[in-house]
């Protein structure tokens, strides 16, 4: 039913933003300024025929979704002393805090400072992912049912047992809803990093390239392939989420 209801309004929210899209295009008739949808189009299919096109989305995504997952595995296997010891919690706790709140370009600055600009987009990525990841595994253990981890004591329940059945269904929904956010956090973030960074072979170097000389029909197909991406990546990691927590015994939160 879902499905049926909104992928409609969806396909007619998107026809009506581009014909606004050419429409504001049509009236302005300077390409420099704002390209009509099909001179976008036409910018991407000529970039879609070269190598470089296919290499340059690579090299951008092994970085950014490397960060991603690197932060994922650190996060989640620090929130557990974090969980269970307190000093350890408030030994993290300024860094966590200090990175939710301290602006992405003054750490995309700073890293420059300490990185190459090849490592800057992996190294934002995984800053950007940490906090949300860290605090919703947190957040999942703390929400186990007391009285099945108690009732598992008492039946001497192996504690990997625990872990399937209990922990990980409690964690399974915070850890999702970290992860979905993540992705957009950590996308956004490295394609900023690469822009200010400039990376050789990279998105962001190429937007940013594109901008320099006007190329304003590809500066919006770049626009199109980096959505395009991380729409991808995030729907097909969610679904492998999904799996493995059904796998595991956790649950899918909706």
């Amino acid at each position: 039913m879902k499905k049926t209801t909104h992928t409609p309004i969806r396909f007619w929210a998107v026809l009506l933003w581009l014909l606004l899209w050419q429409g504001v295009s049509m009236r302005l008739d300077l390409p420099v300024l704002l390209p009509s949808p099909l001179e976008a189009l036409q910018s991407l299919a000529s970039m879609a025929l070269t190598t470089d096109f296919y290499q340059t989305i690579a090299w951008s995504t092994l970085r950014i979704f490397g960060g991603f997952f690197a932060a994922c595995a650190v996060a989640s296997i620090l929130a557990i002393p974090a969980y269970c010891f307190r000093p350890v919690r408030e030994f993290l706790a300024p860094v966590v805090a200090c990175i939710k709140t301290v602006p992405v370009a003054s750490f995309i600055i700073l890293a420059l400072v300490w990185l190459r600009s090849s490592q800057l987009s992996f190294f934002i990525s995984f800053l950007m992912v940490f906090p949300p990841v860290y605090l919703g595994v947190m957040t999942g253990i703390g929400q186990t049912d007391k009285k099945l981890l108690e009732m598992a004591r008492v039946f001497r329940v192996p504690i990997w047992r625990q872990i399937r059945y209990l922990y990980l269904s409690a964690i399974a929904p915070h850890f999702r809803s970290a992860v979905s956010l993540g992705l957009g956090l950590c996308w956004k973030a490295g394609i900023a990093a690469e822009v200010i960074g400039l990376p050789d072979g990279s998105m962001g170097e190429r937007l940013y390239m594109a901008k320099v000389y006007f190329m304003t029909p590809e500066l919006f197909a770049w626009t199109v392939v980096i959505v395009a991406v991380s729409m991808l990546f995030e729907k097909l990691f969610l679904r492998l989420t999904d799996w493995f927590l059904r796998k595991a015994g956790g649950s899918r939160a909706d």
